[in-house]
């Protein structure tokens, strides 16, 4: 039987300092605000994306502003790409900490009418993408009985409902809850939490489309509870606590970050 020596102080349960977090889709939207707001918890950020000049260009705004964060070039779909990413993180930090799982893709057809083609494109990266870069991180993460990974489900990962039919992305997002569960109970007893955040809808650059639109954006503003949609900086919140001591005991859970909608 192990125990636990954590004891709660309010300066450190949430501080990341001297962590190293890799975040795939870094260069923008959630990942960006994500590892920002890692960064500013004190933490070595490794931001992982497709877009060298956006993930290269942020990295370069985080060291400006005195944090430490490099950009990595990675498609999470290629299993060689995510592993010679990671290897050159430990390379240069000795360690990784955590990963949030983020790099995401939708696109958005009624059943009847999405293309096997596309279908496989969503599968790749939402769900085959997640189960790569988590069982990649975990290798390294197993040789210090220590990590946590946060993978990035959705709202429509736990719900059939939305404005409009999108069945390849809640499919993916409904397997990436019960991965992180499966994930959380194989690698506990590692030393590795596995946890999960479930968005509202974000107003990003992804949900663009619907924003921009006023009768669209009135319709998702009338579906949550709280009157709105969600911003990007209302979803830092949850990952750091899910990646800080203070989450110790947490693992295995999906923590909705969605203004009431599942709750209704």
């Amino acid at each position: 039987m192990t125990t636990s020596t954590f004891q709660f102080n309010a300066t450190t349960a949430f501080s990341l300092q001297g962590q190293t977090a890799i975040i795939t889709g870094g260069a923008r939207g959630i990942g960006a605000a994500v590892a920002k707001g890692m960064a500013q918890s004190g933490a070595h950020i490794a931001l992982f994306d497709r877009d060298a000049d956006a993930v290269n260009q942020l990295a370069q705004q985080l060291n400006a502003q005195g944090c430490t964060a490099q950009g990595y070039t990675v498609d999470v779909t290629d299993e060689h790409s995510v592993e010679q990413a990671m290897q050159a993180v430990v390379e240069r930090s000795g360690r990784i900490d955590c990963l949030f799982n983020n790099a995401g893709l939708a696109i958005r057809r009624p059943s009847l009418d999405l293309s096997l083609e596309d279908w496989n494109k969503v599968l790749d990266v939402n769900l085959t993408g997640v189960f790569l870069c988590a069982r990649l991180a975990a290798r390294h993460m197993v040789k210090r009985h220590s990590g946590c990974i946060i993978n990035t489900a959705s709202i429509m990962g736990l719900s059939g409902g939305g404005l409009y039919p999108n069945i390849s992305y809640q499919s993916t997002k409904g397997a990436v809850v019960n991965l992180t569960r499966s994930l959380a109970v194989e690698w506990a007893h590692e030393g590795i939490r596995v946890n999960a955040i479930a968005p509202t809808w974000v107003r990003t650059e992804f949900i663009k489309p619907l924003t921009d639109n006023p009768e669209l954006l009135g319709k998702l503003n009338a579906m949550t509870p709280m009157g709105r949609i969600a911003e990007v900086d209302e979803i830092v919140g949850g990952v750091i606590y899910l990646a800080s001591p203070a989450a110790g005991m947490v693992t295995g859970h999906t923590l909705a970050i969605d203004g009431g909608f599942l709750a209704q």
